[in-house]
């Protein structure tokens, strides 16, 4: 793959885990060494701090002979890890190896997995605070959102252990005598896993336990620029499974670009595939998946939308807004895109909104700085390439008409007072007013971008939020129980997820999570998700000595 290909993969599969990377085919000569700040994390997260060539491939045994992708801090934009990815070759065969490894998971009895996933949940637990700042470090997202991330892996683990002795089929009456049905779930088999980097582990979190406990063994390809967090987790699992008496390759790993990517997608021993990224992407991945008559969980797009109605609490709601506009840098799959605000609220709303973004310093209360500094409420975008993205946004709005509407925009060169993060990916969270019926309603811009617009009625909110092609999440903030009760109904949001009073992001995994039109109708984590995970069988047994045909059919005997 030539570099100008390696180029504009990063261009147009922003988020996809085709994503932004350096690649090299050899370690340069030369290498700088290690700030303390980055060693102190790879450290307690069981990484190399030397420079050394980290192996990205687990099959049972660690390994990997393909092509050197480089790891940058999007903090400081050094180099803090060199990764060997995987050939086709050991692709397909990691992916044999997985499959093999899934007779063992699905041999062992529910609740057996069951306790694999409690001492899962017990070992994630005990390194939470290394592997939250290793998500810091190498994604770029705020230390308590690192924390979280691998506490929902961990709480997924819980759910897990639950459904372990829960997991049900049905028992159905049938019309015939001495006949009874059942309807009876069983593995898959083993599940392809490609996450995306603005989550590194808490979306295999949720594909691997649900995937483990319904008893199939996973593959999972992490994005380019997170192979870190992938393998720090990988070498958590292993130990689990092995200590269990499991083949490690029951939680198989492979890093790697694209063509990693597409040996997953297209590989028949993969009966599901768990993409979450761009649309761009997943609609390519649904194809290839479909034309196999695989099956497939898509997590894509979320050009999410926040409704503050007239009689909303304007504190609450502004409190919501912004932690899902501008949490995570706008980086959340769930991040809110678009604020509508009814007109009679709107001005006052705004001016307070305003003071937030206005004052986003690490002085002040919405703090831009090192997301390993536990004050530090926003920190860097995470490649180079979601900067210019976030650059390219701004200025298509204001050339066609929009208006800018907090101070700063666009580039910051560092956080005030804090040379060493000059390489970073810094930029300002940006609120805007576009034209009525500007193509950027209709986009995700994956970045802090925030746009406004006014309304008069509920109805006009309804339909300005349905009216994109995504539909992952949405909110509304109000107190009238006839509002929430449309909102909520079959003439309300079209989306996945449908909060009142609550913002766009920051879900919980009790329920199941996906989105709706083009963010590909996927669901995954609680609810009824462990049901993609499993094949279902209808079958009816009769314990009599008749055989009766359904439907009164006769046959002559």
């Amino acid at each position: 793959m030539s570099f100008h290909t390696i180029k504009h993969l990063r261009t147009s599969l922003l988020r996809s885990p085709y994503a932004s990377y350096k690649m090299t085919a050899s370690i340069p000569n030369g290498v700088r060494a290690l700030s303390s700040r980055a060693s102190q994390v790879l450290k307690a997260a069981g990484l190399p701090t030397d420079g050394s060539i980290i192996p990205g491939v687990y099959d049972g045994a660690w390994g990997g002979s393909g092509e050197i992708i480089e790891t940058l801090c999007p903090t400081t934009g050094e180099v803090i890890g060199r990764v060997q990815t995987a050939t086709p070759e050991e692709t397909r065969s990691a992916i044999a190896k997985a499959v093999e490894a899934g007779r063992a998971v699905r041999a062992m009895p529910g609740p057996k997995r069951g306790e694999v996933m409690r001492k899962v949940r017990v070992a994630l637990d005990e390194k939470i605070g290394a592997i939250g700042d290793l998500i810091s470090l190498e994604m770029g997202k705020i230390k308590s959102e690192g924390k979280g991330e691998v506490q929902e892996f961990v709480d997924i683990c819980d759910h897990a252990v639950g459904l372990s002795r829960s997991i049900q089929g049905r028992v159905l009456p049938s019309e015939r005598e001495d006949h009874v049905i059942y309807e009876i779930p069983n593995p898959l088999g083993t599940v392809g896993i490609l996450s995306a980097f603005n989550f590194p582990v808490a979306v295999y979190g949720w594909n691997f336990a649900i995937a483990f406990v319904t008893g199939n063994s996973t593959i999972w390809k992490p994005s380019p620029t997170t192979p870190l967090c992938a393998i720090a987790v990988t070498k958590i699992v292993q130990k689990v499974l092995e200590d269990s008496g499991l083949p490690g390759a029951a939680a198989s790993l492979v890093t790697g670009d694209i063509d990693v990517g597409k040996n997953l997608v297209a590989s028949t021993d993969l009966p599901l595939i768990s993409f979450t990224g761009s649309e761009r992407v997943g609609r390519e991945v649904g194809k290839n998946v479909m034309e196999r008559f695989g099956k497939t969980i898509l997590e894509l797009g979320g050009n999410n939308c926040a409704i503050v109605d007239k009689d909303a609490d304007l504190s609450q709601a502004l409190q919501g807004v912004l932690f899902a506009a501008v949490g995570t840098c706008g980086q959340r799959c769930t991040s809110t895109r678009r604020l509508l605000l009814h007109k009679d609220i709107a001005k006052p709303f705004l001016e307070k909104f305003l003071q937030f973004y206005d004052s986003a310093t690490p002085e002040t209360t919405l703090a831009m700085g090192d997301p390993l500094n536990a004050k530090t409420l926003i920190g860097p975008l995470h490649s180079e390439v979601s900067v210019q993205n976030y650059e390219r946004a701004i200025e298509g709005v204001l050339a066609r008409g929009g208006e800018l509407l907090t101070k700063r925009s666009g580039r910051m060169a560092a956080p005030a007072n804090w040379d060493d993060a000059s390489g970073g990916n810094w930029v300002w969270p940006v609120v805007m007013r576009p034209k009525e019926g500007d193509q950027c309603w209709q986009e995700e811009v994956f970045a802090p971008v925030l746009y406004v617009a006014e309304f008069e009625t509920l109805e006009d909110a309804i339909r300005l939020n349905n009216n994109v092609p995504q539909g992952l999440s949405s909110s509304l903030f109000t107190k009238d129980l006839q509002s929430m009760g449309k909102w909520l109904g079959p003439e309300g949001s079209d989306c996945g997820i449908v909060n009142v009073n609550v913002g766009s992001s920051g879900a919980e995994i009790g329920a199941a999570f996906g989105g709706n039109k083009s963010t590909g109708w996927g669901r995954e984590s609680g609810g009824d998700a462990w049901k993609q995970y499993v094949r279902w069988s209808a079958a009816t047994v009769n314990y009599g000595s008749k055989l009766p045909l359904a439907q009164g059919v006769s046959f002559g005997f």
